[in-house]
């Protein structure tokens, strides 16, 4: 490791020393002031290096998300051709000018230092000489420099021993670390939660939008597990480097924000506000009778069961009875009961076809509420 490592590991211990001389004008140079700055100095300067890599980055995860309906289609149409269906994604690819690694570049390229200041540290918590931190006097100043009461050599999980040989007591070190951890793992999920909730396209559903949730929820749990085996310094890094992330994804999302995103919209509202933007006077008016028309929308109001259960309200026409349907049509013939009364032969005479018909009357009658018998008839 420390063979492969071994440029870097100067590199890095170079840049600290000369923020280091630096700061020491300014602070004493024991102090973890000095040392502390020097580290957060050394985390920006790489930052502004990778910037042109945020920017990959940036593009980068919108053409994924741009991509992902055809990605989709085309894992469901070759599902059963593992090979096809790679080549098929390399092809559009490709054609998009994408590359899908280009959204973990600055993860990717800051790795290397980010395991070139562990092992700095770590040789200097041990009384060490690393790289351009030659001196056993500079390496006794690093190691015994403390941040808020913690030495920036020490772990959450180091021995109470070597936390007092520093000059320390485990207490402070348990409650800076544990600070430290919970602040870098807050600002990882807000990171992750401000892209999520202002910098997607909500009006299309992908898979990569699950993804990133996902991710929104694993970073800050990895960072709160491996967070103890990390000394302060590395800590510091880490906290320092997220602040920068989140700082810097504010400034993008407030100027560059994804189409169709909801920082986008504040974006064009802002910008039509201040006159840069100009709509057609066809959508202008359009947007004033959507406007409008929402605004003199009512909503019905709300009824009890009781309510619903009691018909139409008064005021309406109610339906009539079959009784009362049947007595205005005897009033309408204008039939006397009189004249419905008929001879005995006549009923005899008909009796046989009533009777024979009274089957037939029965079964044509409508099934529920029957038709009440003539006044005549009771």
């Amino acid at each position: 490791m420390d063979t492969i490592l071994g440029p870097l590991y100067d590199a890095v211990s170079w840049i600290i020393v000369q923020f280091h001389s630096f700061y020491s004008l300014i602070f004493d140079e024991d102090s973890g002031w000095a040392w502390g700055l020097s580290i957060a100095s050394l985390v920006v300067l790489i930052r502004i290096c990778l910037i042109p890599l945020f920017v990959k980055q940036i593009k980068a995860t919108r053409n994924m998300q741009v991509l992902q309906p055809k990605i989709k289609a085309i894992q469901e149409r070759y599902k059963s051709d593992r090979q096809r269906q790679s080549e098929e994604m390399m092809k559009l690819y490709k054609e998009t000018g994408t590359n899908p690694l280009s959204s973990c570049l600055p993860i990717l390229a800051q790795a290397p230092f980010f395991l070139a200041l562990y092992q700095v540290l770590n040789k200097i918590a041990n009384g060490h000489k690393v790289g351009f931190i030659d001196d056993q006097s500079l390496v006794d100043s690093a190691r015994e420099a403390h941040i808020f009461g913690a030495p920036i050599a020490v772990k959450f999980m180091s021995s109470e021993e070597k936390v007092q040989a520093l000059g320390a007591t485990l207490t402070d070190v348990r409650v800076v670390t544990i600070t430290m951890i919970v602040l870098m793992s807050a600002s990882q999920f807000f990171t992750q939660r401000q892209l999520m909730t202002k910098n997607v396209d909500l009006s299309v559903k992908t898979p990569f939008m699950q993804q990133q949730k996902v991710l929104m929820y694993v970073f800050p749990i990895m960072f709160a597990v491996f967070g103890i085996n990390f000394p302060v310094g590395v800590l510091l890094y880490w906290l320092t480097t997220n602040l920068w992330t989140m700082g810097q994804q504010m400034y993008i999302i407030r100027r560059n924000p994804t189409p169709g995103s909801v920082a986008y919209q504040k974006r064009q509202e802002r910008l039509r506000a201040k006159g840069k933007i100009t709509e057609p006077p066809a959508e202008v008016e359009a947007k004033k009778a959507a406007e409008a028309a929402r605004a003199n929308r009512q909503q019905p109001k709300r009824q009890s069961k009781s309510q619903r259960q009691s018909g139409p309200t008064t005021g309406q026409p109610q339906t009539r009875s079959r009784a009362e349907s049947g007595s205005t049509d005897v009033s309408k013939t204008g039939d006397s009961p009189s004249l419905e009364k008929k001879s005995p032969q006549k009923k005899g005479a008909q009796g046989g076809k009533s009777a024979g018909g009274s089957r037939n009357a029965k079964s044509g009658q409508r099934k529920g509420q029957q038709r009440p018998k003539h006044p005549s008839k009771k």
